[in-house]
């Protein structure tokens, strides 16, 4: 296969660089030779690197103040990051067995479905634990049932076998670099990405699901629960942080048979309660869908996978909503629909929503602080050629008519997803 380099894994720690060395503001926008040289060195760029998001911004900073385009312009500039993008690595286009990684040989997973021309992605996640992964358990249950629906689908085998290898540094950013390669290799539309599993494939349905639901469609975790926090008595008080939060927007179906010797029905139990308090508390969670049996064990429920496809079958990601909830777990997770924060506190709590006829912006915080953080705009989310307010706990912090910039749209173009493709920052201040 084409991906030779070894395997890096990267831990969960925030990563300090120095600053860039100030560049001379441009005076117009790079074209020909120079931008193809831009683009090609920008989609170089590690997206899942804390180290080289910074490098991308740093890149970009001379184009800042530059406005962002449109009419032609615009559209000559997507179609070369178009390009670009699509000349960057891609995955088999047979159905099959392959390693993504070969010198060492890592990364283990199956092409299946329908590879021409399909209708969405299905990243299929096996069950296992400490000492077992085998991608071929998940394979096996929804590949059929995937190819019946036109998706293409990814079985990936976690790189390592612990109890939570789903969300180990290294195999997670491998499942986000999986999904852009799969766009890119079977054109996959963008809002049309699905994930679900069974077991331990459901605890990373869940969990990867909510690290990054502005990715996916829909959640199907089947037969597995996020991880509780328990309380001293051993009764659970709730759910790890990152996941309720993040879930607002994402529809999910959650699959549990009370008689499950292996994942007991108390964890998912939990976690549907921690949903409904927030639903109270932030709204949202309308397509969230809690399915209980009592007679199924650890098994699928009647009529197996198909009927548990069924029930996320046909929904299809909502790329910018209006309102957004988010919990960051990751420091290479920068970006959340449309806020934007480089440098991430973990486990802080963010709530901003949009009022498009007031053209305002209330963002709430956890009370500790969101230096760095910014918002991304667009024409589809507030009035562009209007005054916009934001304010930041109650507290009016931006007042004015935003400022498009070259350099955001560019970055946020990147990934070729066309939802989210923005046109002006604007960073919080620091209080």
């Amino acid at each position: 296969m084409h991906h030779v380099a070894p395997l890096l894994l990267l831990t969960l720690t925030t990563v300090a660089f120095a600053p860039a060395q100030e560049q001379e503001p441009a005076s117009k926008p790079p074209s020909g030779r120079e931008e193809r040289a831009l683009l090609t060195d920008l989609l170089g760029m590690d997206p899942v690197s804390v180290e080289d998001q910074a490098k991308v911004r740093a890149r970009l900073s001379p184009y800042d103040k530059l406005p962002s385009p449109t009419g032609t312009k615009r559209k000559k500039l997507l179609a070369a990051i178009e390009k670009a993008w699509r000349s960057g690595d891609k995955l088999p286009k047979k159905a099959g067995e392959y390693w993504y990684w070969d010198e060492p040989q890592k990364g283990r997973y199956f092409v299946a479905g329908k590879v021409k021309k399909p209708k969405g992605l299905f990243i299929g996640l096996h069950g296992g634990g400490v000492g077992s992964a085998d991608a071929s358990s998940a394979h096996g249950a929804f590949k059929n049932e995937a190819a019946e629906r036109d998706w293409v689908a990814l079985f990936p085998q976690a790189i390592e076998a612990t109890e939570r290898g789903w969300v180990d540094s290294g195999t997670e950013e491998w499942i986000v670099r999986l999904i852009e390669e799969a766009r890119r290799t079977y054109n996959v539309p963008a809002d049309k990405v699905f994930i679900g599993g069974h077991s331990m494939g459901g605890f990373g349905a869940w969990t990867l699901g909510a690290h990054h639901a502005d990715l996916f469609a829909a959640a199907l975790p089947a037969a597995g629960a996020p991880s509780p926090i328990y309380n001293r008595d051993g009764s659970i008080y709730g759910i790890e942080t990152g996941i309720i939060p993040n879930l607002r927007n994402l529809p999910m179906c959650v699959f549990q048979s009370t008689d499950d010797p292996r994942v007991p029905p108390e964890s998912n139990q939990a976690a549907v309660r921690d949903v409904g308090r927030a639903r109270t508390r932030w709204d949202g969670y309308e397509d969230f869908e809690y399915w209980e049996v009592s007679d199924r064990g650890h098994g699928f429920p009647e009529g197996g996978a198909d009927a548990l496809l069924d029930r996320i079958d046909g929904y299809t990601r909502a790329p910018s909503p209006g309102k957004v909830t988010w919990q960051p777990t990751l420091p290479w997770k920068s970006r959340f629909y449309w806020l934007d924060w480089p440098e991430p506190r973990v486990d802080a709590l963010v709530v901003a929503e949009i009022d498009r006829e007031a053209n305002s912006i209330a963002i709430t915080s956890d009370g500790f602080g969101v230096e760095g953080l910014a918002v991304l705009l667009n024409d589809a989310l507030v009035d562009m050629e209007a005054e916009i307010t934001i304010t930041l706990d109650g507290e009016e912090v931006f007042k004015a008519v935003p400022t498009t910039s070259w350099a955001v749209f560019v970055e946020s173009a990147l990934r070729c997803d066309p939802g989210r493709r923005y046109d002006a920052r604007i960073a919080l201040p620091t209080r």
